[in-house]
């Protein structure tokens, strides 16, 4: 059943139900050094864990299994340079579907390779949203898949709501929560997940400032496209989606620009101080929050660790 408006709390309440038996609930991870360091409780939520080890995963799920039988027959399709990609052949081989996706040449080989182990089939295009629009298109056109967007689409929202949502219902009482943003999809999910479900607690989100399209969107309170972005945090390139901006500029108070060395540092010390492993996209959010000390001070605080798809054979540190 597709979600035609702005996802309501029943739309993230079913949303959970159909696909709680196709993801992971995710674990939630504290770290006694990280709160000395930052001055506040943070309480992490590992999508890093995640089915194809990014929150995507929810989305695309959601997405795909929303459709009739008659809408995905012919497979479905989408561009990403990697996290939504997997997701979406994840998706697609648990339907036993089709799954063709649109990736820029220069993607990670880490989220390539997860692709094809996926059962996806790969089309590369030239760096650039036109040139994926573009393919994207001419693919559609000839095989008749369904395409689903990575980001600015109400189910796919609804899916990465359901992160926030398990979130909320483990650690109630949250001051504050931060995800990164980069289309937009898990910040807007996470902002309504706050509305139904926590509503005193406040939405932030950390950009790179390589690709700071949604913090100068919410200056200029109209989408400003990403042009050009340059950072290391390879899953935030994307501009604001229509269905997105309108949810991230009613809901969220700020969004925290970073540096790639920043980036690096707060990647670095979750490796160190937890073990687990994050992707730079992920590790914005502790930048931010290491940045801002005084805004965060003494706060309970959630944290969404979007993935952890990074190639240990090219690590930043």
């Amino acid at each position: 059943m597709f979600i035609s408006c702005v996802p309501g709390k029943n739309d993230i309440l079913e949303t959970y139900s159909r696909i709680r038996d196709k993801v992971h609930k995710t674990p939630v991870m504290t770290s006694a050094a990280i709160n000395r360091m930052s001055g506040c409780k943070i309480y992490f939520k590992c999508e890093n864990l995640q089915k194809v080890g990014a929150f995507k995963a929810r989305g695309a799920t959601n997405a795909a299994f929303s459709l009739k039988s008659d809408q995905r027959e012919k497979g479905i399709a989408t561009h990403s340079s990697g996290n939504h990609a997997q997701a979406l052949a994840y998706a697609a081989a648990l339907l036993e579907i089709k799954a063709y996706v649109i990736m820029p040449r220069n993607a990670p080989a880490v989220k390539v390779n997860a692709v094809k182990s996926y059962g996806g089939q790969i089309i590369f295009c030239d760096p650039t949203l036109e040139a994926r629009e573009k393919e994207l298109s001419r693919i559609v056109d000839k095989t008749g898949a369904y395409f689903i967007h990575p980001y600015n689409d109400y189910d796919v929202i609804a899916g990465q709501a359901t992160a926030a949502y398990e979130l909320f219902s483990e650690v109630p009482d949250l001051d504050m929560i931060i995800t990164p943003v980069g289309g937009g999809g898990l910040l807007s999910g996470t902002s309504l997940a706050r509305n139904y479900f926590s509503i005193h607690t406040k939405v932030f989100a950390a950009e790179p400032r390589g690709a700071g399209d949604a913090y100068l969107s919410l200056q200029e309170g109209r989408i400003m496209p990403s042009e050009k972005p340059v950072t290391i945090a390879d899953g935030l390139l994307t501009s604001l989606g229509t269905r997105t901006f309108p949810i991230i500029r009613d809901n969220v108070e700020k969004i925290i620009l970073v540096s790639d060395e920043e980036i690096v540092e707060a990647m670095k010390l979750i490796w160190e101080r937890m073990k687990i492993i994050v992707e730079p996209s992920a590790s914005v959010t502790l930048a931010a929050v290491l940045k801002e000390k005084i805004l965060f001070s003494k706060s309970k605080l959630g944290i969404i660790l979007s993935g952890g798809n990074v190639d240990i054979n090219k690590l930043p540190f």
